[in-house]
């Protein structure tokens, strides 16, 4: 520990550490940082409070966890070997594989000791170990909060209140001696319980039927519910105390005797070894990169294919925030996906600030300008753009269609999508991929095994049913979960099952890796590797080999389709989506010519000399006559009819055509008259006059009050500019190396200035109590200090009323102010003489 007198408290264990060893606990533990603590012994209160040690708990691996529920049920303090005997037990069951177990946990010990230590859940030398106290309260046993170990409450305990008459029973019952201390008799029974022969031999008499009762109890819950008869192997455990009553109705065995049928140990299964991540295939490192290439290409496109979907009018924004569940279904069905998969691409996309809500009053999502910037980057830096803004996004897709805790349903882009364990999730996930050879497809349930290992799963409330005490059949019962007194969460679960976060949230990053083109073939490309490794820059030149060249052709069929070989350019796949439906997609996209295709693009602006042109042009094969037909019959109509805004009106110079809209039934919802041969009005308006008239067969144009007509031009709608939402984090942030190393100094400090001896040998007071002295032994004390260049110890209260202590070296006095090193701030400062509370000499040997 770094002195030659063992630590009393946590506050000397801390004291007694290195400034790197207190730099790596604020790493670990970064809520004690906020704020910065004033000394040790305020960081070793912080560290002990609840809330930090739930926080410090959640984050062991399972071994180091158990290290800590052996010590929670341990005597306080605890000598190295009693806790190494607690995981590897006595010894008195040994065989082979126990002997290789105990082995394990003997390496394994050292190091989930040391993190402990490193996190201040643990402190004392090997000989006595303490667990801080809290973490004792929330993992020691209780009839309410059943011991994540299985095991109950002491003998002590268990007979706290009992009166004399009925333990000199049990001692009677038990073959001990009677004694009427009852302090003699807890420890008479307890040593009958800890002693493997006495036992064995009290254990030899018991009916079989209370050893069956025994086997349920042992490795936990340890409470029982009785009748008020019990039966007669219930009576016989009773008497003897291996059942001690709780209450009327509930009896427990005690730990003592548990550990005993345990032959020593804690938990039945330790588990020192995370488990390896097992390979369920090979693939061809090769082949994977080329599928994870193709993925990433299929990515850029599908979110492009999304924008253009919102272009025009995207959808409006739920009250309660979102999007509503037909806009999501509109959107799957648009993108030919799950609507499922389609949350993700939609999250994806507003995740890395390409969508957003445009703020109107009638609010509504749209690609933001932020896309067209997007737009402009290479394939490969567009990817490595969606990819850094997954991993880092606390957004979880996974959960639409879900619902939140007051039963509500969670759409996309809602509100209460963010997780914020989802970013080092999706890092371990990604991380232990990485790990695997090249070409490794990791198997899922080991996958799940480890990070379960890493991250033990937790019951969101502590407790569990009690066994029936007298019942002759059933199962032995099983520890219950903890929850260390936290939020309601998600409930421990079975390995092969998925209900809680941490595991979903793995299994929808090994989906969503593969959507995005960070997995190919469920195996980790190596452009992903680099991404995790090397950073975005090294990524984009691994994929960039691998995506496609765009293509300046398309094939023409005679079928009114175009194929399209691969990725097209981007003003040659803009023109063709709008002349064209697409039909299929894949690595080669088929393009369908309908009469409402070509009649958008006429609408766009095109006239049909200009699409005759277009496609000669960027077609490898003739353009066939059906094509070329096509176009020329749908602009022969095209504008035939004329829309304007009366309510709204048609015109058109061929009456017939009017006659047969009129005769049509299909026009009663537009309610039609004839105000002259060649003019009809309606009671709607154009766009829907416009939208009906074209689901009837026609091909009407818009026009002006001018009488000119108006181009619909696929316009691109854009936001405001807007920044992509932040991620919510999971506790305070990791601090720095500078913040970290400025905070040890001032807790260094601080702790100087509240535990320095003054020159008349008085420590200083505890926090929050200031020296006190008048305004002409302050003056005189600093002045003196300046001109001996010692330090000195100060009370200060600044323009805010915060009080404080600190360790000075004045450096000038004069004008009412003194001018020191501050050795808490580690700088120095000017401070008022009249904010000076008093001042103290510090001694000798004190130090600054």
């Amino acid at each position: 520990m770094g002195t030659t007198t063992p630590p009393r408290t946590l506050a000397e264990a801390l004291r007694a550490r290195g400034d790197e060893s207190l730099a790596r606990l604020l790493r670990a533990r970064p809520d004690l940082l906020n704020p910065v603590p004033n000394d040790i012994t305020q960081l070793a209160t912080r560290a002990g409070t609840r809330a930090s040690v739930v926080r410090a708990l959640e984050h062991l691996d399972r071994f180091a966890l158990q290290t800590a529920e052996a010590l929670a049920v341990a005597p306080d303090p605890a000598p190295y070997d009693t806790l190494l005997s607690l995981l590897t037990g006595d010894g008195q069951d040994d065989g082979d594989q126990r002997d290789e177990a105990g082995a394990a946990i003997a390496a394994a010990l050292p190091a989930a000791l040391r993190n402990l230590r490193e996190q201040a859940l643990v402190w004392g030398e090997d000989e006595r170990l303490h667990l801080v106290r809290t973490a004792r309260e929330l993992l020691a046993p209780s009839p309410q909060h059943p011991s994540p170990t299985g095991l109950g409450p002491t003998v002590a305990e268990a007979t706290a209140g009992m009166s004399p008459g009925r333990l000199q029973e049990i001692l009677t019952a038990a073959g001990l001696l009677a004694t009427h201390d009852p302090v003699s008799a807890v420890t008479a029974l307890a040593g009958l319980f800890t002693d493997r022969t006495r036992m064995a031999a009290l254990l030899d008499t018991a009916p079989v039927e209370a050893l069956s009762v025994l086997d349920r109890l042992v490795w936990g819950p340890p409470y029982g519910e009785v009748t008020p008869n019990p039966t007669p192997p219930v009576k016989w455990l009773r008497d003897r105390g291996l059942l001690l009553p709780v209450s009327t109705r509930t009896v427990v065995l005690p730990r003592e005797a548990a550990l005993h049928l345990r032959a020593g140990r804690a938990h039945r299964v330790p588990e020192p070894v995370a488990p390896p991540v097992e390979a369920a295939a090979e693939r061809d490192p090769q082949a994977v990169d080329k599928a994870a290439a193709g993925q990433a290409f299929m990515a850029l496109s599908t979110i492009e294919e999304l924008a253009k979907l919102w272009n025009g009018s995207g959808p409006a924004i739920l009250r309660a925030g979102g999007l509503s569940v037909r806009e999501l279904k509109r959107a799957a069905s648009a993108m030919d996906v799950s609507e499922q998969i389609a949350a993700f691409w939609v999250e994806l996309a507003y995740a890395a600030g390409l969508l957003a809500a445009d703020g109107e009053s009638d609010e509504r999502y749209a690609a933001t300008p932020a896309y067209d910037d997007w737009l402009e980057l290479p394939a490969q830096d567009r990817w490595v753009r969606l990819a850094t803004a997954w991993l880092a996004a606390t957004r979880t897709p996974g959960l639409v269609g879900g619902q939140d805790a007051k039963g509500r349903a969670l759409s996309a882009l809602g509100p209460e999508l963010d997780r914020s364990a989802a970013p080092e999730v999706r890092h371990r996930v990604l991380a232990l991929l990485a790990a695997l050879p090249p070409g490794t497809a990791p198997d899922p349930a080991s996958l799940l095994a480890r990070l379960r290992w890493e991250r033990p799963l937790r019951a969101g409330a502590r407790g569990g049913a009690t066994t029936p005490a007298g019942s002759s059949s059933g199962t032995p019962s099983r520890a219950a979960g903890t929850g260390y007194g936290a939020a309601p969460a998600s409930a421990a679960t079975a390995p092969g099952d998925t209900s809680d976060l941490r595991s979903r949230l793995a299994l929808w990053t090994v989906n969503e890796a593969e959507l995005l083109g960070i997995t190919g073939r469920g195996v980790l490309s190596s452009q992903a590797r680099a991404l995790l490794a090397d950073g975005p820059d090294e990524a984009a030149a691994r994929l960039a080999p691998l995506v496609p060249e765009p293509l300046d052709h398309v094939l023409l069929q005679a079928d009114l389709t175009a194929v399209a070989p691969g990725p097209l350019k981007r003003p040659l796949a803009e023109m063709l989506s709008v002349l064209g439906d697409i039909e299929s997609k894949g690595g080669a996209t088929v393009y369908r010519f309908t009469p409402g295709s070509v009649r958008r693009a006429l609408d766009a602006g095109q006239a049909a000399t200009d699409l005759h042109a277009f496609l000669a042009a960027h077609s490898r094969t003739p353009v066939p006559q059906p094509l070329s037909y096509l176009i020329d019959d749908v602009a022969r109509r095209h504008g035939h009819l004329r829309i304007g805004a009366a309510s709204a009106y048609v015109r058109c110079d061929d009456e017939a055509v009017l006659n047969e809209i009129l005769a049509d039934k299909r026009s009663a919802t537009l309610r039609l008259r004839r105000l002259a041969p060649t003019v009809l009005a309606a009671q709607t308006d154009p766009a829907s006059l416009l939208e009906g008239l074209r689901e009837m067969g026609f091909a009407p144009a818009a026009e002006s009050a001018e009488g000119d007509v108006l181009i619909t031009r696929a316009g691109a709608r854009r936001t405001p500019p807007r920044s992509a939402p932040a991620p919510v984090p999971e506790g305070p942030p990791v601090p720095d190396d500078t913040l970290l190393g400025a905070a040890v100094r001032a807790i260094r400090a601080g702790d100087t200035a509240a535990t320095v001896v003054r020159r008349d040998g008085i420590e200083a007071p505890s926090a929050g109590s200031l020296p006190r002295t008048t305004s002409a032994e302050t003056l005189a004390t600093v002045q003196a200090a300046a001109m001996t260049g010692s330090a000195v110890w100060i009370g200060y209260v600044n323009a805010e009323g915060a009080a404080s202590q600190r360790v000075i070296a004045p450096v000038r006095v004069e004008g009412g102010f003194v001018t020191a090193f501050d050795h808490t701030a580690d700088e120095i400062r000017t401070y008022p003489l009249h904010r000076i509370t008093g001042v103290a000499e510090l001694a000798d040997d004190a130090g600054s």
